[in-house]
C-alpha cells in the first residue's frame, strides 16, 4: 500500500465499485424474500408501506427494481474488473520497472552474491504473482468484508437472536484464515526461492548448451533438472496442503451457520415471530454471506504467493546502492592525466589483496598498457577506474579530482570499453554498434567498423549491417565478435579508451590491422591496454607489468626488454626463444 501511494485514486475509485457491485448483488436476495411477502401478505405487505396497494403492482414494481439491481450490479462488475486489472497492469510496471533500475545501478559487488536467474524470477514471475492477486485476491476480500458488515445489517433488522446464531461460524473463519496464513508463509517463501533456483540452473544451462553437448553431458543435466524441479514439486506440496485443508473446514463452519438460520428462523416464522418473507430472505443471505467464504482459501492461497514475491520483489528494492554519486560533485576534464595514489583493493569475502599499494599516473593523449600473469589485477584497475568498485585505500583522480567526486553518469560515458568477457544484445550488427551513441549516422557506423577492422567481414555477410547476431552473439565467432565490441566503443568517441584483451580472439593479421588503427584511435584520447599478447602493445608509449597484484616493472617495449625481468621472460615465451 505505501508502495502504490501514487495511485491511491484509483485504488480507491476500485473499491467503491466493489462495495457498490456487492451491495447490488445481496440486494436480490432482499428481493425474493419481499416477493415472498407480496405473494403470502398481498394487500398488508411490507411494499404496501410504500404506496403500492395492490399485490400485481407491487410485484410490477419488484420485477422493475430487480432489473435495475441487476444492471446496475453488471455496472459496477465491470468498472471494478477495469480498474483493479488496470491497476495491477500499472503496478505490475512500475513495480518491474523500478526494480530493474535499481538493480542496474548497483555496484559490481552486488551481482556477485546475485545469480541471474534468482534476478530474472524476480522481475518476472514474483512480479506476476502480485498481478495474479490484484486481478481478483483484494476484490474478493473487499467484497467478502461488504457481505458481512450489509447482510448482518439485515439480519440484525430482522432478529437479533438469528443474527447471533448466523454469525457464529465468523470468527472461527477468521481465525482459520490468518492460522492458515501464518502455516502457508514460510511455505510460500520457500516456493519462491525454489523458483529462482530453478530459474539459475534453467539459464546456465541454456547458455552452457555447447560446453553441455561436447562433454555428453545431457543425461547427467536432466538428473540435476529433474532433482531441482523435484525440490520445487516438494516445495508446492508442502504449501498446497495448508491451502487444500483450509476449504473443508470453512465448508463445514459454513453449514453450522447456514443450519442455524435454517431451524431457528423456521421455528420462528412458525410461531409468527417473523414473517413467511423475512424467514425466506434470511435463509437466501445466509448463503450469500457465508458462501464467499469458501473463495477465501483461493484468495488467501493468491495473497500468500503474492506476499512471499512482494518481499523479494521489496527486498531487491531496498538493497543499499553503496557506489553512488556525492551530493557535491565536480566537472573534472577527463582528457587530463589519471592518477593512481596508494590503491590498496580486495574483493568481497576475499582476505588477500587484489592490489597493493599501487602508484603509477597514466598520462594523456598516451597509449599505456598492462601485462602479467592471469589474476594479477589488470582488469581489477580498470574496474576502478571506471567505479564498479572503489578502493579500500588509496585515490583515483583525474585532473587532481578524486574519481568519488565525479558524477558516475559523466565519468562511464567519457570511458569506452571494450572488455574480454564480450556481451552482444540478440539484434543486428548495426544495432550493436549503434549501442555506442545515441542516434548515430550510417556512414559514422560504417567508420566505426571500418576502423576495427571489422568492415570486410561485415559486408561479406549476405545481410550485412542488418544481420541478426543472435543471443550474446552466437551466431558470429570470437573474433568477429571482438571486432564488432571495438567499433561499438569506438563509435561512442570516448576520451579514455580501454581494450581488455581487445585482440585475444582475433588472427595474426587482423591484430596487425587493429595494431594500426589504435595508434590512431590513440589520438588526443587516454587508451588503456591490457594485453596477453604482447605483440599487441610493444608500441604502447609505457608498459606497466603487474605481478601479484603490484608493479613490478614500468618502462617501453625496449625498456622493459633491457631490465631482462618478468616482461622479457613472457616476450621470450611468446616469441619462442629459448633462454638458458
Amino acid at each position: 500500500m505505501a508502495y502504490a501511494k501514487g495511485h491511491r485514486v484509483t485504488v480507491f475509485l476500485a473499491s467503491m465499485c466493489s462495495v457498490i457491485n456487492k451491495l447490488f448483488d445481496i440486494a436480490p436476495e432482499i428481493l425474493i424474500g419481499i416477493a415472498i411477502d407480496v405473494v403470502v401478505s398481498q394487500e398488508d405487505s411490507f411494499l404496501s408501506n410504500f404506496g403500492f396497494v395492490d399485490p400485481k403492482s407491487q410485484l410490477i414494481a419488484l420485477a422493475v427494481l430487480t432489473f435495475i439491481i441487476w444492471l446496475g450490479e453488471s455496472i459496477f462488475q465491470f468498472l471494478y474488473a477495469i480498474l483493479w486489472r488496470n491497476l495491477a497492469q500499472a503496478l505490475q510496471h512500475q513495480m518491474r520497472t523500478d526494480t530493474y533500475n535499481h538493480m542496474q545501478h548497483q555496484d559490481m559487488a552486488f551481482f556477485e552474491d546475485q545469480t541471474s536467474g534468482n534476478l530474472t524470477s524476480i522481475l518476472n514471475d514474483d512480479v506476476n504473482q502480485l498481478e495474479r492477486f490484484l486481478n481478483v485476491g483484494a476484490n474478493d476480500i473487499i467484497q467478502v468484508i461488504v457481505s458481512v458488515i450489509g447482510v448482518g445489517a439485515v439480519f440484525f433488522y430482522i432478529s437479533v437472536k438469528i443474527a447471533v446464531f448466523a454469525f457464529l461460524p465468523i470468527p472461527l473463519i477468521i481465525f482459520g484464515a490468518f492460522f492458515f496464513q501464518r502455516k502457508a508463509q514460510p511455505r510460500y517463501t520457500e516456493v519462491r526461492r525454489q523458483t529462482g533456483i530453478l530459474a539459475t540452473a534453467i539459464s546456465n544451462k541454456i547458455m552452457g548448451i555447447a560446453t553441455i553437448k561436447s562433454f555428453t553431458r545431457e543425461k547427467q543435466e536432466l538428473e540435476n533438472l529433474s532433482d531441482l524441479s523435484q525440490d520445487y514439486l516438494h516445495a508446492n506440496k508442502e504449501a498446497i496442503k495448508i491451502s487444500a485443508a483450509f476449504t473443508p473446514i470453512i465448508r463445514m463452519a459454513i453449514l453450522t451457520g447456514f443450519l442455524a438460520t435454517f431451524i431457528i428462523g423456521g421455528f420462528d416464522a412458525l410461531d409468527g415471530v417473523i414473517s413467511v418473507g423475512s424467514y425466506g430472505m434470511l435463509v437466501f443471505l445466509t448463503q450469500r454471506l457465508l458462501w464467499p467464504f469458501t473463495s477465501l482459501a483461493v484468495t488467501m492461497d493468491l495473497y500468500e504467493r503474492a506476499m512471499a514475491s512482494v518481499r523479494r520483489i521489496l527486498d531487491l528494492l531496498e538493497t543499499p546502492i553503496v557506489i553512488r554519486d556525492n551530493e557535491n560533485t565536480q566537472t573534472a576534464d577527463m582528457t587530463q592525466d589519471i592518477c593512481f595514489k596508494d590503491v590498496n583493493f580486495s574483493y568481497q569475502q576475499q582476505t588477500n589483496q587484489v592490489l597493493s599499494n599501487i602508484n603509477i599516473t597514466l598520462e594523456k593523449s598516451k597509449m599505456t598498457a598492462f601485462v602479467g600473469q592471469t589474476g594479477s589485477g589488470k582488469s581489477t584497475l580498470m574496474k576502478l577506474l571506471l567505479r564498479f568498485y572503489s578502493p579500500k585505500t588509496g585515490t583515483i583522480k583525474i585532473n587532481d579530482i578524486d574519481l568519488n567526486n565525479i558524477k558516475i553518469k559523466d565519468l562511464r560515458k567519457s570511458i569506452g570499453l571494450v572488455s574480454q568477457d564480450i556481451f552482444l544484445f540478440d539484434g543486428s550488427i548495426k544495432d550493436n554498434i549503434a549501442y555506442g551513441k545515441d542516434d548515430p549516422s550510417d556512414s559514422e557506423i560504417k567508420i566505426a567498423a571500418q576502423q576495427a577492422e571489422a568492415l570486410d567481414f561485415i559486408e561479406s555477410l549476405p545481410n550485412g549491417f542488418d544481420t541478426m547476431v543472435g543471443e550474446r552473439g552466437m551466431k558470429l565467432s570470437g573474433g568477429q565478435r571482438q571486432r564488432i565490441s571495438f567499433a561499438r566503443a569506438i563509435l561512442k568517441n570516448p576520451d579514455i579508451l580501454i581494450l581488455d584483451e581487445a585482440t585475444s580472439a582475433v588472427d595474426n593479421e587482423t591484430e596487425a590491422a587493429i595494431q594500426k588503427s589504435m595508434l590512431k584511435i590513440a589520438k588526443n584520447r587516454t587508451l588503456l591496454v591490457i594485453a596477453h599478447r604482447l605483440s599487441t602493445i610493444v608500441n604502447a608509449d609505457i608498459i606497466h607489468v603487474l605481478d601479484q597484484g603490484q608493479i613490478v616493472e614500468s618502462g617501453n617495449h625496449k625498456e622493459l626488454l633491457a631490465l631482462n625481468g618478468i616482461y622479457s621472460n613472457l616476450w621470450n615465451i611468446q616469441t619462442g626463444v629459448i633462454v638458458n
